[in-house]
């Protein structure tokens, strides 16, 4: 396949990502092909992230949602995202395992990365989500979730949690897994 200094992607990430994602040897060149035309650094930084992203909810503030999603991926905080961390991130929020999504969706509500989420991290994320959300759909959702702040007390007793407690990765899977409003409630569908 050739090496990095030749531009190819490396054996090694081609092979972990062969075996980590479900892209095939050719769609991982393509893509890192294509990432290295738009990266020429080999890395995206936060702000790059945020402009590719917003560019999929053009009717919405994205930034926030976007800053979210971009610390959950970098996973070696070092403030950009390599095509490794880009890939994975790209598997994993469109064509991952329920349960390896949720994993990622638990990573992305942890803001604080120690293991485990609060109301208050609860609150903070479906706020980025509810900035999501176009103004003309925000009329169209039901009393009981048509704010952010509503959005996040009816998902957080979905966990059975006071408010001063925390809920587990394990916990947080479990939780999601066993009720499809809590996972309808953990992201944003466009109705487009």
């Amino acid at each position: 396949m050739g090496n990095s200094k030749s531009g190819a992607v490396s054996k090694e990430i081609l092979e972990d990502l062969k075996l980590n994602t479900k892209f095939s040897e050719t769609e991982i060149v393509q893509w890192y092909e294509n990432f290295k035309r738009q990266c020429p650094t080999g890395r995206i930084t936060k702000e790059e992230f945020q402009t590719i992203y917003s560019k999929f909810f053009p009717d919405s503030d994205a930034n926030t949602y976007a800053q979210h999603v971009f610390r959950s991926f970098d996973t070696n905080d070092d403030g950009t995202l390599d095509f490794k961390e880009y890939i994975v991130a790209l598997h994993l929020t469109s064509t991952g395992k329920t349960t390896r999504k949720l994993e990622w969706a638990f990573s992305l509500f942890d803001v604080d990365k120690n293991g485990y989420i609060t109301k208050s991290e609860v609150q903070e994320i479906c706020t980025a989500i509810f900035k999501l959300i176009p103004k003309d759909e925000l009329a169209g959702l039901s009393e009981d979730e048509n704010t952010a702040e509503k959005r996040a007390n009816k998902l957080w007793k979905f966990f059975d949690k006071g408010d001063n407690e925390r809920v587990a990765e394990g916990e947080f899977i479990q939780g999601v897994l066993e009720n499809e409003e809590a996972l309808r409630l953990i992201q944003y569908q466009p109705l487009k």
